[in-house]
């Protein structure tokens, strides 16, 4: 992790990203992950997902994004984290990926309604699938996994608000197990051109986390 960010910022991604394990940063990653993508889960509209005891809670994104620029200077005043993470993991069981993109509900919305000219508002039940079309639109256009250099097709499933988070969650269909993970994550660049994609990829409980920073997107990872 220390070779992704400079020593004063450290504890502030520490706060944002969870617990840093040989495998790399990691935000949420549940080991019950898979449970959410039945039918039953999609059926219901908003998926959850259970949280893993061992991550970071998705309400502790917003806590990290006002704190970890005023500590010590007394004042409360929100400092902007643009950041965004895509946990991309191959489940050899069921020989496909799941895939789970988190960003910000305010940012996230702010760039759906900037890329598609559209009202946005992604806790309103009577809006679910006018933002689902949205949603699945732009996730295909901003994250693309590549699996053995043969692109991979991820089938959206979802949403879910996570107070001040949203989760993504797409899955794909099976594919021979995998050694090589190419992924092109641009998720929230057409709105800050400081934005930070972390991408975790996930194979054979194998975890591999790198930082890309605007306008960089490219992700190679070999297992």
């Amino acid at each position: 992790m220390g070779a992704f960010i400079y020593k004063p910022l450290l504890y502030c991604y520490i706060m944002l990203l969870g617990h840093t394990g040989a495998g790399g940063v990691m935000l949420r990653h549940s080991k019950h992950a898979g449970k959410s993508l039945s039918a039953a889960s999609r059926a219901s509209g908003y998926l959850r997902v259970p949280q893993d005891d061992n991550a970071l809670s998705i309400s502790s994104l917003a806590v990290s994004r006002t704190l970890c620029f005023n500590m010590g200077s007394g004042v409360s005043k929100p400092h902007p984290i643009h950041v965004s993470t895509s946990n991309i993991e191959y489940n050899g069981k069921d020989n496909k990926f799941e895939v789970i993109c988190t960003m910000f509900t305010d940012d996230f919305e702010a760039a759906l309604a900037k890329q598609y000219h559209a009202k946005t508002d992604l806790s309103k039940t009577e809006m679910h699938a006018a933002m689902d079309a949205l949603i699945k639109e732009y996730i295909a256009a901003n994250l693309k996994v590549s699996a053995d250099n043969a692109p991979v097709k991820l089938n959206y499933l979802g949403f879910e608000i996570n107070r001040e988070a949203t989760d993504v969650y797409l899955e794909s269909d099976k594919i021979p197990p995998v050694k090589k993970v190419d992924v092109d994550a641009s998720l929230i660049y057409n709105l800050f051109d400081d934005e930070i994609n972390i991408v975790h990829v996930i194979v054979n409980g194998v975890r591999k986390s790198e930082k890309v920073n605007y306008p960089d997107k490219r992700v190679e990872q070999v297992f």
